[in-house]
């Protein structure tokens, strides 16, 4: 019951989430803490932190590492499968007649009119990562988090190379956290 349960959940989420992974995060967490109740938010925001930092699209390694949370292997399998399969069925259809209908008007219009939904759900996504569903459970953003933060959005506006930032980042993290 509980893998029928991943794979309608991640194909609603498959289906729905405009705007990529990050668009899809807060779907995700409704379905996965909130209707379901599978993960409380602190264990949520550490999946996606892991995540964000393994290879590969965030909401396809959510959706491994939630279905195995859940359910083992085969509910990584399941709630895999069921995310990526929206997508692939939709590009396989729509690229044959994208091409033909590229330069239509409705066409454009109707990808204009998603960019601001997409920019919400990065947004939203974001905001359920910083502030908690319930003030029983516990938040991982505190002061360091935001000098961290700071840091690396002073970088990004010097040009400072990204693999060097993640490596500093990953420094600052592992001596504030481990160390203090």
């Amino acid at each position: 019951m509980i893998l029928l349960e991943l794979f309608v959940s991640y194909l609603k989420i498959g289906f729905f989430g405009f705007g990529g992974g990050y668009g899809m995060l807060s779907l995700i967490q409704h379905e996965v803490v909130v209707q379901h109740q599978w993960l409380t938010s602190a264990e949520f925001s550490d999946i996606v932190a892991i995540s964000q930092i393994t290879p590969g699209p965030i909401a396809i390694n959510s959706a491994t590492y939630i279905g195995y949370t859940v359910a083992g292997f085969w509910g990584s399998l399941v709630a895999t499968f069921a995310v990526c399969m929206p997508a692939l069925t939709l590009m396989i259809l729509l690229t044959r007649f994208f091409l033909k209908l590229r330069n239509n008007p409705y066409v454009h219009n109707t990808i204009e009119a998603m960019k601001p939904a997409v920019i919400g759900l990065i947004i939203s996504a974001a905001l359920l990562l910083m502030f908690p569903a319930t003030k029983e459970e516990a938040n991982f953003i505190d002061a360091w988090s935001w000098i961290l933060f700071a840091g690396c959005l002073a970088g990004s506006h010097f040009k400072v190379n990204p693999i060097l930032m993640i490596v500093l980042s990953a420094v600052a993290g592992i001596v504030i956290y481990y160390v203090f």
